[in-house]
């Protein structure tokens, strides 16, 4: 999966806050620390994530060519290297101009057409800073009233600007990937349980459960959500889709799964029950509050 966005958009913080692992540097002030395509290998699960956009036309141009390389780039096998892109928007800017114009010219051209509408994701971060950190309810994590209704509207206003500009139908979702102040004040995130059910969702089947092992088990920072899907049980009914894909396939489901699931349950042992009983105990080890 290749991550990118805009300068300190928040696509180090959200890799760090997603996966098991704090491997990606995050900006302080206005220079973007992400200043090459660079590689996360968490287990067996490849990130990459891109410099960001808006330090500077040549610059811009740099970065725009370095991603083009990338997405077209195959793996050994004659198929695409990058299986996804997760565009991440700024939720605190009201010019997403040059977000709309990257994914039209840089992004969608590298893709074949009939993979656009399932490779391309695009989701609004720092929602809890949006309209100027009003309405945010930091008590309870949440947006009021106020809040929640301009994220819904920006949501909308973002899917119909790209789908003027790329005739593409995608409907972004907004959460804050959370942060630590200098004086160690920490905000969580919210709505991280939706954004990570977003990208299980439409990663490849075959390679979804590279995230099983690489998933933050850090149960507080998925505590907080919009309530109105059940995004443990949407992420863990993907896991199963795969398992049973596998069986229709005629996967060896022992030595395939086996691997994945080796430090978070019991070993494989041959029933598919025993299987999604694992990845079931696994995610609600996780998520439960």
């Amino acid at each position: 999966m290749l991550i990118t966005g805009g300068t300190v958009c928040g696509k180090s913080s959200t890799i760090n806050a997603l996966f098991n692992a704090n491997v990606a540097k995050v900006g302080v002030g206005v220079d973007p620390e992400t200043m090459d395509t660079t590689k996360y290998e968490l287990d067996n699960l490849v990130l990459w994530d891109s410099p960001g956009l808006g330090d500077g036309i040549e610059a811009d141009k740099r970065h725009s060519k370095s991603i083009i390389k990338k997405l077209n780039e195959l793996d050994s096998d004659g198929n695409p290297l990058i299986d996804l892109v997760l565009v991440i928007l700024d939720g605190n800017s009201r010019d997403y101009g040059m977000s709309f114009q990257f994914i039209n010219e840089v992004i969608i051209p590298s893709f074949d057409p009939k993979d656009k509408n399932k490779r391309i994701l695009v989701a609004i971060n720092q929602a809890d800073v949006a309209m100027k950190g009003k309405y945010w309810n930091d008590k309870e994590n949440r947006p009021e009233q106020q809040l929640e209704k301009f994220l819904k509207e920006k949501v909308g206003s973002v899917k119909n600007r790209i789908y003027e500009v790329t005739r593409i139908d995608i409907t972004p979702i907004y959460y804050s990937a959370g942060y630590t102040e200098e004086d160690g004040t920490r905000h969580k995130p919210y709505n991280l349980s939706k954004l990570l059910a977003f990208i299980v969702k439409y990663t490849p089947s075959e390679k979804r459960l590279s995230y099983v092992n690489n998933i933050n088990n850090d149960k507080s920072i998925w505590e907080s959500d919009d309530g109105l899907e059940d995004y443990r049980k949407e992420v863990q009914n993907s896991f199963s889709e795969t398992i049973l894909d596998g069986m229709a396939n005629g996967v060896d489901i022992g030595m395939k799964i086996g691997s994945h699931f080796g430090t978070v349950g019991k070993v494989f042992g041959g029933a598919v029950g025993g299987i999604l009983g694992t990845v079931g105990g696994f995610f609600k080890g996780i998520f439960s509050l």
